[in-house]
């Protein structure tokens, strides 16, 4: 996962709303989000290689998502994958803040990331780069490869576009899958220098990112109501082209479904 928006308590109907990108190799398999049949509360994508997830909530509420902190110079092949990180959280009881402080003397085994957990509106945020836990304050953030809200060009044109469907006064999946699906890059000007060279860089630049052999393989639009109903939407992409596959889930949190 490389692009997450959140929204928390900024409008009347939902106390979250998420709407994230996850940026793969498209040789790298994946399930599309469901119920895990070895943990039926559990709604997430899987990673098929590794056995975690990116992105995913559960019937009682609890969410969260991860995202990798571009440091190419630190990355080792050898390392654990992330996605457990996520599904561990999601299959747990502890409190976020419990639970990423709990992670924090083993954040080195892995390659940098950042893990956002919590339950409902009550959000933090871990990065592995300082090592601080952040409580998200009501509003719009968003949170791709560095740390929570660092004004890359796309994270600050998301969180405005966001801002804008937010004065509406309802939101709708398919108006946050059209600012997940920007597929416009950032003027070279405006790119950071994360390490990768200039021509990777503005590749990686667009919210929506399709590239040979990597890109944009999902997006998922997550609602909470105020009244406790979830809506979870997820649009897959082969290759970053084609016509997506969606699968969508509505319930009511803290209730089993049929």
């Amino acid at each position: 996962m490389c692009l997450i928006f959140v929204a928390v308590e900024a409008h009347p109907k939902y106390r979250l709303i998420i709407a994230a990108n996850r940026d793969e190799f498209y040789d790298r398999p994946s399930a599309p989000a469901s119920f895990w049949s070895d943990a039926p509360w559990l709604l997430a994508g899987r990673d098929l290689r590794a056995g975690g997830t990116w992105l995913g909530v559960t019937r009682n509420g609890r969410f969260a998502a991860l995202t990798n902190y571009r440091d190419p110079e630190s990355n080792r092949v050898t390392a654990p994958s992330r996605g457990h990180l996520v599904s561990d959280f999601l299959l747990g009881a502890m409190e976020s803040a419990d639970y990423l402080a709990h992670l924090c003397p083993n954040a080195h085994q892995y390659n940098g990331f950042n893990l956002l957990a919590g339950q409902g509106a009550d959000l933090h945020c871990y990065s592995s780069s300082t090592g601080e836990i952040q409580s998200l304050e009501p509003g719009i953030h968003g949170l791709s490869n560095h740390l929570m809200d660092t004004p890359w060009p796309k994270v600050k044109k998301g969180k405005q576009s966001l801002q804008l469907l937010l004065a509406e006064k309802d939101v709708c999946p398919e108006d946050l899958f059209r600012l997940l699906h920007d597929n416009e890059a950032a003027p070279d000007e405006s790119l950071p220098d994360t390490g990768v060279g200039l021509a990777l860089e503005r590749m990686l630049s667009p919210v929506f990112i399709n590239s040979p052999d990597y890109g944009t393989r999902s997006s998922t639009v997550l609602l909470m109501e105020q009244s406790g109903r979830v809506t979870f939407v997820e649009k897959s992409f082969r290759d970053g082209s084609g016509p997506p596959s969606t699968v969508e889930f509505s319930f009511m949190s803290g209730i089993d479904l049929p």
